[in-house]
């Protein structure tokens, strides 16, 4: 990524005295300076994360949020200007929004940061082997679990979802085929009792904690910190949690004869 070039400051006694004026009295005018004084300098790291997609105006809010927050923890005795201590701030703040906020399915973040591990170790093993490499051998590489590596792989593909208007071809008379037009329809009652049978079923082999991380994580659709937030467990552990519940489910399912 090349160097992103700020734009003209205040001087940096004038910066210092409002950052000084916001951290100890919260004043109103000091933080819309500073906010407007490097209104610019976030614009241009938004762009270039952005780089013209819909959602550039969601990345550069975000960056305004990474600014406060540079603005409420810098010290000048880190020995660093503030640029040099907000610009990594803010491009954090927006790494993390389009890791977490831009897929368009819920993905454990475990699941997402293996994606570029996955990735990386393809391109090693392909060269080393002069062929593309197993899921057991990408695994091996890794040291995580095949399971985990199939879900990633999975997941990967979910990373942004087609809309329904989205136009496929054009029929005879030039009309626009969307993807709506060619998606079947089903009888929402087909099979919902035997399948809500085998659902419950499955579900009763896990317990209570087990239950609760799997509506926290996939029903309620929650982090896994907000997950061992809400049950005052740490994040590993419902990590730990849910990839046990996960494989009791698939035991239980697979015991009962599945669902097509």
């Amino acid at each position: 990524m090349s160097k992103i070039s700020p734009p003209s400051y205040e001087t940096k006694e004038q910066v210092l005295e409002w950052i000084k004026a916001y951290q100890e009295t919260e004043d109103k005018e000091a933080q819309t300076n500073l906010v407007l004084n490097y209104q610019r300098l976030v614009e241009s790291i938004a762009r270039k994360y952005s780089n013209g997609k819909s959602y550039h105006e969601d990345i550069a809010q975000v960056g305004m949020l990474g600014l406060l927050g540079a603005i409420r923890r810098y010290d000048p005795e880190f020995g660093r200007t503030f640029e040099a201590f907000a610009v990594p701030t803010i491009i954090g703040e927006i790494k993390r929004f389009l890791r977490d906020k831009t897929w368009a399915v819920h993905v454990p973040r475990r699941i997402k940061e293996l994606g570029p591990r996955i990735k990386s170790s393809v391109g090693v093993l392909t060269t080393e082997l002069q062929r593309s490499p197993t899921v057991f051998e990408i695994s091996e590489h890794l040291d995580v679990d095949e399971d985990d590596v199939l879900e990633a792989m999975e997941m990967g593909r979910s990373y942004q979802a087609l809309s329904m208007d989205h136009s496929l071809d054009s029929d005879s008379d030039g009309s626009s085929i969307t993807l709506f037009d060619v998606i079947g329809k089903q009888d929402d009652g087909y099979e919902k009792t035997d399948q809500r049978m085998l659902v419950a079923n499955a579900l009763s082999v896990l317990s209570e904690r087990e239950k609760q991380v799997i509506q926290y994580t996939y029903i309620d659709q929650l982090s896994q910190k907000e997950a061992g937030d809400k049950l005052d467990i740490s994040q590993m552990h419902v990590s730990r949690l849910q990839r046990k519940a996960i494989k009791k489910l698939q035991e239980a399912i697979l015991a009962a004869g599945g669902v097509s």
